[in-house]
């Protein structure tokens, strides 16, 4: 039963990752390599991250500069990025793309907030699965005789513990996000 509280922790953990890392690819108003982390261009027929083809640095706080180690790799960069969700238009000058990041406006910082709060929503979900599919466990452990009753009720307790630290978490990290996404 230690094993499933374990495996139960480690999924939680792994969620809680998983959200940090979409919250970090989301555009506050500041430039961050991360927020081409998502961008594929084609390079020689395959799709690659635009990350594992050029040096992404960040020179000011509003501008990403993409500096390609194949030159001719910058139109199938530019063209991805245009393609993607970002809504930000690069510029080339024939060694490296700038992007500018645009201010968000106070209609879009909203829509933002609606978007982190649907995706931490989406995580807490998540969690109370891993709950669930954890307390079958230790349920069909106690039915068969495998652990004792107050074992098995240990080992509950101690999964709604996870599942409120975790949510916990999810929370936190939430309203973070929405404070980086809401201060001008």
């Amino acid at each position: 039963m230690d094993d499933v509280l374990k495996q139960t922790e480690t999924k939680m953990k792994r969620t809680v990752d998983l959200l940090i890392k979409d919250y970090s690819a989301m555009r506050a108003g500041r430039a961050t390599p991360a927020l081409l982390e998502k961008v594929f261009a084609d390079y020689y027929g395959t799709p690659t991250p635009i990350n594992q083809m050029a040096t992404i640095s960040v020179p000011e706080s509003r501008l990403l500069v993409i500096q390609p180690w194949d030159r001719n790799m910058i139109p199938q960069i530019e063209k991805a990025i245009l393609k993607s969700d970002l809504g930000i238009n690069p510029v080339s000058d024939g060694n490296v793309i700038r992007l500018a990041i645009p201010t968000l406006t106070e209609e879009k910082r909203k829509d933002l907030v609606k978007v982190i709060n649907k995706k931490a929503e989406e995580g807490r979900i998540s969690v109370r699965n891993l709950r669930r599919e954890a307390n079958d466990e230790v349920k069909r452990a106690d039915k068969k005789g495998d652990i004792s009753e107050d074992s098995a009720k240990r080992h509950l307790n101690d999964i709604q513990d996870l599942t409120d630290k975790y949510i916990k978490h999810i929370d936190k990290v939430a309203d973070a996000k929405e404070k980086e996404i809401m201060e001008i």
